[in-house]
C-alpha cells in the first residue's frame, strides 16, 4: 500500500485493487469477484488471503494507522533531538502517505463505521497516538505554543494534507513533487501561523504574518 521498490505479494495486490475499487465505488458496490478479476484470479481464490471483504477493509484501515505511527515513532528515533529535522520528517511522511494512498483517505472517511467495534476502536487509538507524536513535536519546534493550540493546529494540518483525495486521479498534478513540496510549505506555515508572535521561528520556517518571498 505504501510507497516500495520491491514486487508486491499477491496480498498486498488484493489489497490495493479493494482499497481503490471500495474508494470509487464504496464498500458495498463492490464484489469479491470484482476485486478478484482487478488482480488475475477468480473471486473464491480471494478466500484464501481473506475471509471476506470485512476482514480486507479491516487489514486496510487497521494496517495503515499502523504503519502511519510506526513511521512517526520511527521518524523521532531519526531526528536526535533536532526537533526542526523532526517536525519536517513527519510532515514529509505524511506527505508521502496523502500523495501516494489517497484511496485509503477516501476509504477511512466513508467507510470507518462499517468495521466491527474492536477494530474501529483499535484505529481510534492508533490515531490518538499518532496525534499526540505530532502534538509532542510541534511542541518541541514551537515552545510557547500551549497543547490545545497545537493539537487543534496538528489537527487542521492532518485536514490539509489529507485533502489529496481532491486534488486529481492518480498520475497528475498530486502525485508531483511540486505538490509535495507545495503541502509541505503549507504545513509549515500553518504552524508558524498558530504559533505566538513573540516566539522565534525555528530556521527555514516560515514566519508567521511575513510576506511570500517573490
Amino acid at each position: 500500500m505504501t510507497t516500495r521498490t520491491d514486487a508486491p505479494t499477491r496480498r498486498e495486490q488484493i489489497l490495493r485493487e479493494a482499497a481503490r475499487l471500495f474508494a470509487e465505488r464504496g464498500f458495498h458496490g463492490v464484489g469479491v469477484d470484482e476485486i478478484g478479476a482487478a488482480v488475475g484470479i477468480s473471486g473464491p481464490g480471494l478466500y484464501r488471503h481473506f475471509a471476506g471483504k470485512d476482514a480486507m477493509l479491516a487489514e486496510l484501515l487497521v494496517g495503515i494507522s499502523e504503519r502511519l505511527l510506526d513511521g512517526g515513532r520511527r521518524r523521532v528515533a531519526e531526528s536526535d533531538g533536532d526537533p526542526e529535522a523532526l517536525l519536517s520528517a513527519l510532515i514529509d511522511g505524511h506527505i508521502d502517505f496523502a500523495l501516494n494512498d489517497r484511496s485509503l483517505i477516501t476509504l477511512h472517511d466513508r467507510e470507518l463505521d462499517r468495521l466491527r467495534d474492536a477494530e474501529r476502536k483499535r484505529v481510534r487509538q492508533l490515531q490518538r497516538q499518532y496525534v499526540e507524536l505530532w502534538v509532542d513535536a510541534v511542541r518541541r519546534a514551537y515552545p510557547s505554543l500551549d497543547e490545545s493550540d497545537a493539537r487543534a493546529a496538528v489537527h487542521a494540518v492532518f485536514g490539509l494534507l489529507n485533502s489529496t483525495p481532491h486534488l486529481g486521479p492518480a498520475g497528475t498534478l498530486a502525485d508531483s513533487p511540486a505538490t509535495a513540496a507545495l503541502l509541505h510549505r503549507l504545513a509549515r506555515g500553518a504552524f508558524a501561523a498558530a504559533a505566538p508572535r513573540t516566539q522565534e521561528a525555528p530556521a527555514g520556517a516560515p514566519v508567521a504574518g511575513a510576506p511570500a518571498a517573490g
